[in-house]
């Protein structure tokens, strides 16, 4: 019995399972990342910054690769687009206001192999959606004053829409 679970732990360190969130397909020469500011094109002010500061976290967060703010002397380069942000109202009150609103929008997304001139992966259209409780009867209606108002909700926002990425492109799902 003990041998055969001996046989069977040998077997599984081999076969290449990797804990999730701790794999990476990327090619072994990619050692240094770029990761210069994304372009903003929605009305939230400010949102680019944060998503990108999320998503050098990461990456760094994965301790696997040195990451600049630019392309000079990197391996690979990580552009994104925040494509847009629009908010819905996600549950009211009993006195039919709203309480709780859905943030939705999407980022395009490309990973770019400098060295190889290719193109790792690419989404121009990575989806994201948060519910977060209003706060202040002032930002009900207005989708940039609420993330600019609740920096948590916009640095939660950020950080999840960093972890989808950041997956997608080391784990190549």
């Amino acid at each position: 019995m003990k041998r055969l679970l001996l046989v069977l732990a040998l077997a599984l360190t081999g076969c290449g399972y990797a804990l999730a969130g701790r794999g990476s397909s990327l090619p072994p020469n990619i050692k240094i990342i770029g990761v210069p500011q994304f372009t903003n094109r929605s009305t939230i002010p400010g949102i680019d910054q944060v998503i990108t500061d999320a998503v050098r976290a990461e990456l760094i967060g994965r301790g696997r690769y040195t990451i600049q703010p630019d392309g000079n002397g990197a391996d690979a380069v990580l552009t994104g687009t925040i494509n847009n942000v629009s908010q819905s109202v996600a549950a009211y009150t009993p006195a039919h206001q709203a309480s709780r609103l859905a943030i939705t929008g999407s980022v395009n997304v490309e990973f770019k192999d400098l060295k190889a001139n290719k193109v790792l992966w690419s989404n121009p259209s990575v989806p994201f959606r948060e519910e977060y409780d209003i706060t202040s009867g002032t930002t009900a209606n207005d989708p940039a004053a609420f993330l600019t108002g609740d920096r948590s909700a916009l640095e939660r926002l950020a950080k999840n829409i960093a972890r989808s990425i950041v997956t997608s492109i080391l784990e190549a799902f």
